[in-house]
């Protein structure tokens, strides 16, 4: 990456951090009920209707669903984390199976050697 693109990156990573809280929407609530009065003086329902819309709504609901979608991710995340280690653990077990089953393996050929030994023994003695 550039130098011009990683600047752009850590500068877009601070404005998100900063708008994604609960205080920025606060923030932007204060300041989104700052132009109410005016819109309300005017007594045009369309302007009212669209300060609802485009002045309260958007501007503080911006905040909210970043950190709506924060929490979000971090219950992701840690499913994933959760997931994963019960993976590994499942592998693990699925590993000494397999181990025990080796050695099951083996013993089972040297029982199998030794049954042949005996069953030579007894054709010989026959």
């Amino acid at each position: 990456m550039s130098k011009v693109a990683d600047f752009n990156m850590k500068v877009a990573e601070k404005i998100t951090s900063a708008i994604s809280t609960m205080w920025c929407a606060y923030a932007f609530a204060l300041l989104a009920l700052l132009s109410l009065p005016a819109a309300i003086r005017s007594g045009d329902l369309i302007i009212i209707v669209a300060w609802i819309a485009q002045t309260f709504l958007q501007l503080v609901l911006l905040s909210i669903i970043m950190v709506g979608q924060e929490v979000q991710s971090r219950e992701v995340a840690q499913k994933i984390s959760e997931t994963h280690m019960a993976s590994l653990g499942e592998f693990e077990l699925a590993k000494e199976a397999q181990a025990v089953g080796r050695e099951e393996l083996i013993e089972l050929k040297a029982i199998a050697k030794e049954i042949h030994a005996i069953l030579r023994d007894i054709e010989k003695k026959a």
